[in-house]
């Protein structure tokens, strides 16, 4: 069972998965490791998010994942109120989350808190939804320090 889905005791919902193409499928396949990967430039040290075959920033195809923490904050999100797939709850919330590595470093991804409780700079963690070889990384509030 998913970390999400052992935070309510039931079984995840069913989705629409990625497909593992070589390029991306370290981002879909690292929660099986408990981790999760974003693509990182050697040369200028730049995190980018969703993986190009160059960094953005400085032109390099050095590129590579490497471990993030897993933990940031909300940057927007939005209620959807629609149920886009049989067994899905809704409402639910997409959100954007901007990864504490750096700044504007998003992730857009589900945050699995009551829709009354999330706000603008929610601090949130990863936890992982598990489909098949698929890790969806989802986000949760952070547990108090």
């Amino acid at each position: 069972m998913s970390d999400a889905a052992k935070e309510t005791n039931t079984a995840p919902p069913p989705r629409k998965l990625p497909l593992l193409e070589p390029d991306s499928a370290f981002y879909w396949t690292a929660g099986a490791q408990g981790r999760m990967l974003i693509q990182r430039c050697t040369p200028c040290s730049t995190w980018q998010h969703p993986p190009l075959p160059r960094c953005a920033r400085c032109g390099s195809e050095d590129v590579a994942p490497q471990p993030v923490s897993g933990k940031g904050r909300v940057a927007s999100y939005t209620i959807n109120r629609e149920r886009w797939a049989p067994g899905l709850e809704v409402p639910f919330i997409f959100g954007v989350v901007e990864l504490e590595e750096q700044a504007e470093l998003y992730v857009f991804t589900n945050v699995l808190a009551p829709v009354e409780t999330v706000h603008i700079g929610m601090a949130v963690e990863v936890a992982f939804e598990q489909h098949e070889d698929v890790w969806l990384p989802m986000f949760r509030p952070s547990a108090p320090a």
